[in-house]
C-alpha cells in the first residue's frame, strides 16, 4: 500500500483470521501507560507466528481495538527489539514483511506474514495457530501431521508464465478493490494480496489470481467449473435407465462461479409447509444458509491440482450432494467435523482470504458447525460427510424431517428452554413411549456416555421439564408445561418459594444460602430462571431482586 488514504483501511477493517490491531498503551488500573518494547516483541512475535501457522495475515501496531491510531512511540533501540522480534523470538525465523507509516499523526508498524510450509515455533516452546482472532495453542501431535498438509498447498502459489494483466477482468478487480476499501492499481492490489510477484520488473501472475479474476479461467484450469445434475429419484441410474433430469455446467472466475451456482440451483430449492403456531410457513426444503455454505466451502477448499474433476453438485428427490476434489488438510478429519468442532486449515489460504474479503465467507471454523444449527432448527437430519475414493470430500443435506409434523408441533412448546439437539431427541423419544425414559436409554438412543446424559437430564430438571417418578428411582417422566403459558416450577426454585410467599422477592444471597451455592452460581441460576420467563428481575447489582412472573406455574 502507497497511498496514504489506503491505510484508513487499518482503522476499518474487521478484526479476524488475516488482520489484528494492537496497542502499544496500557490501561489497566484507569491510567494509560506505554508498554515495555520487550512485552510488545512478545506480543508481535506471537501473532505473527500464529498467523504463519494458518493463512498468514496483518498486524498493526500503534491502533487501538476500536481502530483510533495511537502509535508506536519507542526510541529507536526500542523499536529495534520489536522489529526483530518476528526472527529473534521465532523458529525458525519468520521473513515477516513491516511497514511505517503516518495514520492521523501517529505513527503505525504494520507488519505483513505470509503462511508458511513450515510450522514456526515460539522462544517459550509454544505452537500457536490463528483461529478467527486468537493465537491458540495447538499440541504437539499434530505438528507433524500439520507440516505435511501445508507442503501440499502449493497448487494456487503456482506462476502462470502465459497470464498477464490483460488476461484478468479489470472490473472484477476494481469491485474487489471495492469491497476492500482498497483504492490500489490492478498491479499494487494482486501484489498486496501475494496473488503476483515482480520478476524483473515484469508482472507474474500466480494460479490463484487467474482463477480468481481471469475473463477465462478455463484457458488455465480445466476443470475449474461447477457441474450441478439433478436426478429424478434417490439413486443415480446409467445406461438406457439414465435418469437426468437437468445439467447445467457453471463456469466464470470464482467469484462469480459461486453466484452463478446461487443462481442456477436456487430455482430447483421447492418449498414446504412446516405448521408454527398452528400456522403453515412456506419454508425450503434445504436452509439456504446450509447449500450455499456447502458450495463456497467445495470451491475455496477444493484441491486445484486435480485438473481433471470439477466441484459437482447433484441433487436428488430426498438430498443434495455437494462433491469437492481433495482430500482434507490436517489437522481437519472427519471425526472432528462430525463432532462440529470448530477447526479451520486452508489448503488455498489465498482464495480463501479473496472470498473472505468478498463477503462469501466469514469466520472461518464455523461454517459447519453453524450448517449442523440451521439443518436441526429446520427439523432436518444433520449433514453427512463423507471421503469418497479417498479423494471426494461430500456433504449431503437430506430433505427429510427428523421428526414427524405432529412431533414437531409437540416439541414447539419448549423452545424457550434452549435445549441441545439431545435433550430436543431424548423429549421426542419420551413423547413416543408414553411420556417416560431411563438414562440408560438416553445414553443407547444418542450415543453419549453416563455422565453426560446424567448432565443433560439434570438441566432438564432444573428447568422443570423432567423429574423422577419417586424419589430414587431411575425413570423419568416429562412434565407438559400447564395451560394458558404457564411454566411449571423447576425443582430448586421450588425451595424457595415459601421467600416469595412471605416477601414477594428473592435475591442471589437467599439462593446461595438455601442451595448451597456460590455467588457465580446463584447469578447465574438467576438468570436461567428469568431467561425462561419465570422470574423478572429489578435492580442491579447486589441489590437486585427476583420476583416471580404471572407465567410461573405457583399456587401459595
Amino acid at each position: 500500500m502507497d497511498q496514504k488514504a489506503n491505510w484508513n483501511w487499518l482503522k476499518t477493517h474487521p478484526e479476524g483470521q488475516f488482520f489484528e490491531r494492537k496497542s502499544c498503551y496500557d490501561r489497566s488500573g484507569g491510567k494509560k501507560r506505554l508498554r515495555k518494547a520487550r512485552d510488545v516483541a512478545r506480543d508481535v512475535a506471537e501473532t505473527l507466528a500464529a498467523m504463519a501457522n494458518a493463512d498468514g495475515g496483518t498486524l498493526a501496531l500503534g491502533i487501538e481495538d476500536d481502530g483510533t491510531p495511537t502509535g508506536v512511540n519507542y526510541p529507536q533501540k526500542r523499536l529495534q527489539t520489536i522489529l526483530e522480534a518476528p526472527s529473534r523470538l521465532v523458529s525458525p525465523p519468520l521473513k515477516a514483511q513491516h511497514q511505517k507509516v503516518e495514520l492521523d499523526g501517529k505513527c503505525i508498524l504494520v507488519f505483513e506474514v505470509d503462511w508458511s510450509p513450515e510450522v514456526h515455533q515460539l522462544s517459550d516452546g509454544r505452537y500457536l495457530l490463528r483461529i478467527d482472532d486468537k493465537n491458540v495453542p495447538f499440541p504437539a501431535a499434530d505438528i507433524a501431521a500439520i507440516k505435511a498438509g501445508k507442503r501440499k498447498r502449493f497448487t494456487e502459489m503456482q506462476v502462470v508464465p502465459d497470464a498477464t494483466l490483460q488476461d484478468l477482468d479489470a472490473d472484477l478487480l476494481t469491485i474487489f478493490g471495492q469491497k476492500t476499501g482498497l483504492d490500489l492499481p490492478a498491479d499494487e492490489l494482486l501484489l498486496q494480496f501475494r496473488l503476483a510477484q515482480r520478476r524483473n520488473g515484469r508482472l507474474v501472475l500466480t494460479l490463484a489470481a487467474v482463477l480468481l479474476f481471469a475473463n477465462d479461467p478455463l484457458q488455465w484450469h480445466p476443470s475449474c467449473h461447477i457441474d450441478f445434475v439433478k436426478w429424478e429419484g434417490t439413486e443415480r441410474r446409467f445406461g438406457t435407465a439414465l435418469n437426468v433430469i437437468k445439467r447445467v455446467r457453471i463456469e466464470g472466475p470464482l467469484p462469480v462461479l459461486i453466484e452463478k451456482a446461487f443462481e442456477v440451483i436456487w430455482p430447483h430449492i421447492r418449498e414446504r409447509q412446516r405448521l408454527v403456531d398452528l400456522f403453515f410457513e412456506e419454508r425450503f426444503e434445504y436452509p439456504t444458509f446450509a447449500w450455499q455454505e456447502a458450495i463456497i466451502n467445495a470451491v475455496a477448499h477444493r484441491d486445484y491440482a486435480f485438473e481433471g474433476t470439477p466441484v459437482e453438485v447433484w441433487m436428488f428427490d430426498n438430498r443434495m450432494e455437494i462433491r469437492s476434489p481433495g482430500n482434507l488438510v490436517e489437522p481437519v478429519t472427519l471425526k472432528k467435523i462430525r463432532n462440529r468442532e470448530r477447526v479451520h486449515a486452508s489448503r488455498n489460504p489465498r482464495i480463501v482470504r479473496v472470498l473472505t474479503e468478498w463477503g462469501f465467507m466469514r469466520e472461518l471454523g464455523e461454517g459447519i458447525p453453524r450448517m449442523h444449527e440451521v439443518m436441526e432448527q429446520e427439523g432436518l437430519k444433520p449433514p453427512e460427510f463423507r471421503l469418497e475414493a479417498g479423494s471426494i470430500f461430500t456433504v449431503v443435506l437430506y430433505n427429510t424431517p427428523v421428526y414427524s409434523p405432529e412431533t414437531l408441533r409437540w416439541l414447539q412448546q419448549y423452545e424457550k428452554y434452549n435445549l441441545t439437539p439431545n435433550q430436543k431427541r431424548l423429549l421426542a423419544y419420551a413423547h413416543a413411549h408414553g411420556g417416560t425414559f431411563t438414562s440408560r436409554a438416553y445414553q443407547k438412543l444418542v450415543g453419549i456416555d453416563i455422565y453426560t446424559a446424567s448432565r443433560d437430564i439434570k438441566d432438564l430438571m432444573r428447568k422443570g421439564i423432567v423429574r423422577l417418578l419417586k424419589k430414587g428411582g431411575r425413570v423419568y417422566t416429562v412434565m407438559e408445561p400447564a395451560a394458558r403459558g404457564a411454566i411449571s416450577i423447576p425443582e430448586d426454585l421450588a425451595k424457595l418459594l415459601p421467600l416469595f410467599q412471605m416477601r414477594g422477592y428473592i435475591q442471589n444471597q437467599d439462593v446461595r444460602r438455601e442451595l448451597g451455592l456460590s455467588r457465580i452460581q446463584a447469578y447465574r441460576l438467576l438468570e436461567q430462571w428469568v431467561s425462561m420467563g419465570l422470574l423478572r428481575k429489578k435492580g442491579t447489582g447486589r441489590g437486585a431482586r427476583y420476583v416471580l412472573t404471572e407465567n410461573a406455574s405457583v399456587s401459595f
